[in-house]
């Protein structure tokens, strides 16, 4: 996603995957802090922010965290956003990915590709922010759009209506994942378990006059889904809205055939 700075050409910035910049893998040049490189200042970013979260990491922190001063760490990286944007593509490279030559069924391979980004979303709270800050051009984040539209391709849909079905599954997954992250770090924060909060929340709410009749319409609407974990209920709900797409996207390419 490039933003609207970039578009416009005013305070646009380059990416780390352009200009040869992400190749220096191994410091600029003579004189480099041993002990470094960019793989293992790469992992100590992703582990700080899976930790401390993206608003607390800085590159005083990081050079805190591998025991080296700021100064060694930019040896490395030219600047915060470019080791932001190596973290972003790292962790991009974790889902398992299917194999779309594969003779496979598209809905399976669409499924699992959905959940390995819904996991990601979720292992990683940090990583829905930036994915809408970089531009994603990295070999991971590259390896995975491809595969996505690969998959997406098997469906049969005509290649005007390709690019409209990879967003609505894989906006709604971020938004799902993004959501369902927020959530778990709200739960870590307070200490609690996720079914503890949620029965914590739920008792709060409906304290207030005007909350207690939506609140309770919701309960009844989340009785009829049912579940007797948040877990359950999150996956209920994931899987429901998923087969809803797939669905759409079988209609889709009925009706391309009838045309």
């Amino acid at each position: 996603m490039v933003r609207a700075d970039q578009r416009s050409g005013r305070g646009a910035r380059s990416s780390v995957w352009l200009e040869g910049r992400a190749a220096r893998r191994g410091g600029r040049g003579g004189g480099q802090p041993s002990g470094l490189d960019r793989e293992r200042i790469t992992g100590a970013t992703v582990r700080l922010l899976d930790a401390e979260g993206l608003d607390r990491f800085s590159m005083r922190r990081l050079a805190a965290e591998l025991q080296v001063t700021a100064m060694s760490v930019y040896w490395y990286v030219d600047t915060k956003d470019d080791l932001l944007e190596l973290a972003l593509d790292a962790v991009f490279g974790e889902p398992a990915l299917p194999d779309p030559a594969a003779d496979e069924d598209w809905r399976d391979q669409l499924r699992a590709l959905a959940r390995e980004y819904r996991a990601l979303l979720v292992r990683h709270p940090w990583l829905s922010p930036l994915a809408g800050r970089y531009l994603n051009i990295g070999p991971n984040a590259l390896a995975f759009s491809q595969v996505m539209q690969q998959v997406v391709r098997k469906t049969g849909l005509p290649a005007r209506g390709l690019t409209g079905a990879i967003s609505a599954v894989f906006q709604f997954v971020y938004g799902y994942g993004t959501i369902e992250g927020h959530f778990f770090a709200r739960v870590a924060s307070a200490g609690m378990t996720p079914d503890e909060y949620h029965r914590h929340a739920m008792s709060e709410v409906t304290r207030s006059p005007d909350a207690a009749e939506v609140i309770g319409e919701s309960a009844r609407v989340m009785e009829a889904r049912g579940g007797d974990t948040v877990e359950e209920m999150m996956e209920r709900d994931f899987a429901f809205a998923l087969d809803l797409l797939v669905a759409g996207i079988e209609a889709m390419v009925a009706r391309a055939r009838e045309d």
